[in-house]
């Protein structure tokens, strides 16, 4: 291979005229530029992009001075007067640069659509989250305000049950409608994104607060509970709001979103209709109930659970029918844990499933091993009831234990009976099925129907112990008793008297027809090693 300056001359000169040819008729834009910016060389699709090249000797000069700084090759993007933006790649050389250029307007324009698509709620065309929190970002990173920004979050209430039941079609062209009825109600600064689902968000500004944002969330929970007109068919929901106004001290998306999320939860909880404004106390709790669960969690595994034992007494023989599976938690570091305080938390976190499950089969194991062939219920929670392996964990833990399921006896409350779907109903006969038997717990407390007493047949009702602890004055609570034992009666259910702690209120349960008692009466609750020691010594004298 020969280098051009080792050609004869005659052939260099055909080389370099080649070298002009192919430089002029480049498809890209090309241009050489000397070294104070001087257009040296330009082929026609250069002249044709810039539309001439008046006026480009500033702005070359500059470009060939960075290159020059650089050392290497860079890529500039210039935007000309017309609103177009070019792309050019600039190469070094000995005295100068070669500049290649392209048009980009079109490549700018996709990523600013794309940009903006990926911002876009596909269903109601309000903002999504991901433009929201680049929005409050933006806020929060702003110097002091003359109003500080507020943040509301709104949940609709029984919007999931409506989509469900009406159809998504229905359910979408109602978010549609709730959509533009938050936008009537906010100023053009206001902000408004569609979170996820049936959850929307607003960051209000320019706004004395909290007045400011206690007004909106009035404005919207009413707005948004009035009837709606959706393909013939008139629909009424309501909605919830939490509200953090922002302080100096939060610099954080996140923890902003959380703080309105805390008071959204705690305005459901009072009930639909309803706002809340974020409190530092709800922020504590929270962090308190995030530390009771990463506890909860360890606790199985590292078997700080046990079970004790209450038992049951039949009045017709008076002698112990069975006995009731009650969970104990004792923590290292908190002591005696309440039932009260962590049975709620892990049916919310789903950690009952899994404690629910070990409590089955340790009430079988030991009950299993018990003198004469009394009965062991074992309370199943709403959430474990609607676990799609309850049945197998059931038969694997009679297998396993090697009880007689006729000895196994499920509690479940009155909420579990609320399916619609009627598949409560199919997961009770098949239970029943295995030999199983049934109790309804806290009879009364809940959505009492009786429905599904006609639906499914129970061995057992619980009487909750509310309505047995009342004095001798309370004709109410002593009417809901009777009550109960008369239809358990017709119905061949037995009645459970739960919480008899006196001999008025043995007395009284008795004479209102119940079938069985529970209580510190009979026994408090004992550990496995002591019941059958508590079956030689027998009852006390009833």
């Amino acid at each position: 291979m020969r280098y051009p300056h080792e050609l004869p001359p005659q052939r260099r000169q055909a080389v370099a005229d080649l070298a002009l040819d192919t430089f002029l008729e480049m498809g890209r834009a090309a241009a050489i530029v000397g070294t104070h910016g001087e257009l040296r060389l330009v082929n026609d699709a250069f002249t044709e992009l810039f539309g001439g090249v008046d006026g480009l000797t500033a702005r070359l000069a500059k470009i060939n001075a960075d290159v020059a700084a650089s050392g290497g090759r860079l890529i500039h993007e210039v935007t000309l007067p017309d609103g177009r933006t070019v792309g050019l790649e600039v190469t070094p050389l000995e005295q100068g640069c070669l500049i290649t250029g392209f048009d980009i307007s079109r490549r700018q324009q996709r990523r600013a659509r794309e940009a903006q698509l990926a911002r876009t709620d596909d269903l109601t065309q309000l903002g999504n989250r991901l433009l929201f929190q680049e929005q409050l970002a933006e806020r929060l990173a702003e110097p002091g305000h003359a109003y500080p920004p507020a943040l509301l979050t709104i949940d609709l209430g029984r919007f999931k049950a409506l989509n469900e039941t009406l159809g998504r079609k229905t359910g979408d062209a109602l978010l549609r409608l709730v959509a533009k009825r938050i936008c009537s109600a906010l100023a053009d600064h206001d902000v408004i994104a569609r979170l996820e689902g049936d959850k929307f968000a607003v960051l209000q500004l320019g706004q004395p607060q909290p007045q400011g944002s206690a007004a909106l969330a009035a404005r919207l929970i009413d707005l948004l509970g009035r009837a709606y007109l959706v393909d013939g068919q008139l629909i009424n929901i309501s909605a919830c709001a939490g509200i953090v106004v922002v302080t100096p001290d939060m610099i954080d998306v996140e923890q902003v979103m959380s703080s309105a999320d805390l008071a959204l939860s705690r305005a459901k909880s009072d009930g639909q209709g309803s706002y809340r404004f974020f409190e530092a106390a709800m922020d504590e709790k929270m962090r308190s109930c995030r530390k009771l669960e990463i506890d909860l969690r360890r606790a199985l595994s590292l078997r700080e659970f046990s079970l004790v034992y209450q038992p049951q007494v039949s009045l017709h023989t008076s002698a112990v029918s069975g006995f009731e599976a009650l969970l104990r938690w004792q923590c290292p570091t908190r002591g005696a844990v309440s039932p009260l305080d962590f049975i709620p938390l892990a049916e919310q976190t789903g950690v009952i499933t899994s404690i629910g499950e070990w409590v089955l089969r340790t009430a079988c194991r030991e009950a299993a091993s018990w003198p004469n062939d009394h009965s062991i219920a074992v309370n199943v929670s709403g959430v474990q009831f609607a676990h799609p392996n309850l049945v197998k964990v059931v038969m694997s833990a009679l297998a396993e234990s090697g009880l007689a399921p006729q000895r196994l006896e499920l509690e479940i409350t009155e909420s579990v009976m609320l399916d619609d779907q009627g598949q409560s109903l199919t997961v009770l006969n098949n239970l029943r099925s295995l030999g199983v038997r049934m109790a309804l717990d806290d009879f009364g407390t809940g959505y009492s129907s009786l429905g599904y007493l006609r639906r499914f047949s129970f061995d057992k009702i619980k009487i909750d112990q509310s309505f047995v602890r009342g004095t001798a004055h309370d004709p109410a609570g002593q009417a809901i008793v009777r009550a109960i034992s008369s239809l358990g009666q017709s119905l061949g259910m037995k009645t459970v008297a739960e919480g008899v702690e006196t001999r008025e209120q043995f007395d009284r349960v008795v004479a209102d027809g119940c079938t069985d008692v529970q209580g510190y009466l009979i026994s408090r609750p004992l550990p496995a090693g002591q019941i059958a020691s508590f079956l030689d010594d027998g009852i006390p004298q009833l």
